[in-house]
C-alpha cells in the first residue's frame, strides 16, 4: 500500500458468540461451585473450605514476620507450612512461600524456608515460588530461593522458565542470578512443541531464550546468554525442522536478529559465539525487498562481510574449546594453566 493511502474498510461481520461460560455451568458444579473462589478450594486446596484459618497465608501476603514467627510456634500452623489454600487476597490456590514470593517479602520468604516450606511446590498453574519472585522481578527472593535449592529452571508443569521470562522483560540481574545457579541457557523442554506421537522439533525461535532477548533489543541479556553457552543458531540442542523455520519469521536466530532490527552488536556477538552465517538464505533480490527495510544498515554490512570471509583461525579454535568443555563447565576456564588474556579470550571478556 503507498503511503498517504487509505485503504477502504468494510463494515465487520456478523458473528453470533457463544453464550459466556461460568464456574457454575461447569460439569458437576456444586453450591460451592457458583462462587469462583469457593469453587477453587473444593477443587484444589488442601483442606476443606470450613475448615481454614487464613491468617498463615496472609501474613505471608503483607510480609508480617511478627506474625509468622508467633504462628509458626503452634503446631497446627507448622503442619499446614506447606498447605494450598484460597486466601483472602486472591482466588489462585497456593503456599504462604507462594505469596511472599509474588510479593516481595524477602525476610518472610527466608524465614518460611527456614521454617520448612518447600521451595519447589507449585500452585495450580504449574509456578514456582522462584517463577513468580522472578516474574515480579524479586531479586532478593530470587537470591534466597535459589541459595535455598530451588530448581532454577522451574517446573516442568509450567511452559515457560525463570530464565525466559527474565530475558524477555531484560532482567540482567536476575538472570545473572539464574546463570550462577546453573540454570540451562538453551531452551527448556517445556516450551518446546508438543506434537502427539511425534518426535519434538524445533519449529519456531520465539520459544528461545535468545530470540526473546534479541526481539526486545535487550542486548545485555542477549550477551549473558551467549556467554553462558547458549547455542547460537537455534538456542536448541535437539533436532531442528529446518523447513519449518525457514517458512516461518526467520530461518535462525542471526536471519531473526537482522530482521528485527537489532543493531550490529547482536550480529557480532552471534557470529562470535560460533553463529553460521550460511543459515541465512537470503539473496541480493531479497535483500532489497520492501520487508528488509527495518534491517539496521550497519548490522547488515557485519552480516554480508561474514558471510564472504572466512573465519580466523583464533575465532575457530575458541569456538572448537568451548563445545569440546561444554557450558557446564565454563567456570573451570579460569582454573587452566593458561595466561589471563587467553582465558578471557575464551570467556569472551577480551
Amino acid at each position: 500500500m503507498a503511503d498517504g493511502q487509505e485503504a477502504d474498510v468494510d463494515d465487520p461481520p456478523s458473528i453470533n458468540f457463544p453464550p459466556l461460560i461460568t464456574v457454575s455451568d461447569l460439569p458437576h458444579a456444586t453450591a460451592a461451585g457458583r462462587n469462583l473462589k469457593e469453587w477453587l478450594q473444593e477443587q484444589f486446596c488442601d483442606k476443606p473450605l470450613e475448615q481454614d484459618d487464613m491468617r498463615l497465608h496472609n501474613a505471608a501476603y503483607v510480609g508480617d514476620l511478627d506474625t509468622l514467627r508467633n504462628l509458626l510456634q503452634e503446631d497446627s500452623f507448622r503442619r499446614r507450612i506447606n498447605e494450598k489454600s484460597v486466601w483472602c487476597c486472591g482466588c489462585l490456590p497456593c503456599t504462604p512461600l507462594r505469596i511472599a514470593a509474588t510479593a516481595g517479602h524477602a525476610a518472610s520468604v527466608a524465614y518460611l524456608i527456614s521454617q520448612g516450606a518447600e521451595v519447589d511446590l507449585v500452585d495450580v498453574k504449574g509456578q514456582t515460588a522462584l517463577y513468580v519472585a522472578v516474574v515480579n522481578g524479586h531479586l532478593d527472593c530470587v537470591r534466597i530461593l535459589l541459595e535455598a535449592g530451588a530448581d532454577p529452571n522451574g517446573s516442568r508443569h509450567h511452559r515457560s522458565t525463570p530464565l525466559y521470562h527474565a530475558a524477555r522483560v531484560g532482567g540482567v540481574d536476575i538472570l545473572q542470578e539464574l546463570i550462577r545457579f546453573h540454570a540451562d541457557v538453551d531452551m527448556d523442554h517445556q516450551l518446546g512443541p508438543r506434537l502427539l506421537l511425534s518426535a519434538r522439533t524445533l519449529n519456531t525461535l520465539v520459544v528461545c531464550p535468545l530470540y526473546i532477548s534479541a526481539a526486545y533489543h535487550h542486548l545485555s541479556c542477549f550477551r549473558l546468554l551467549l556467554q553462558a553457552g547458549a547455542q547460537p543458531d537455534f538456542n536448541y540442542t535437539g533436532p531442528v525442522c529446518h523447513e519449518a523455520l525457514t517458512r516461518g519469521l526467520a530461518s535462525c536466530l542471526l536471519d531473526a536478529v537482522l530482521r528485527h532490527g537489532c543493531e550490529e552488536a547482536f550480529v557480532h556477538l552471534l557470529l562470535d559465539h560460533g553463529a553460521n552465517p550460511a543459515f541465512v538464505p537470503w539473496d541480493e533480490v531479497e535483500l532489497e525487498a520492501p520487508n528488509r527495510r527495518k534491517v539496521d544498515q550497519k548490522a547488515l554490512k557485519v552480516f554480508l562481510e561474514a558471510r564472504k570471509s572466512p573465519r580466523r583461525l583464533t575465532h575457530l579454535c575458541r569456538i572448537r574449546i568451548r563445545r569440546t568443555l561444554g557450558k557446564s563447565r565454563f567456570n573451570q576456564i579460569t582454573s587452566l594453566p593458561l595466561p589471563q588474556p587467553i582465558k578471557n579470550f575464551l570467556l569472551h571478556q577480551n
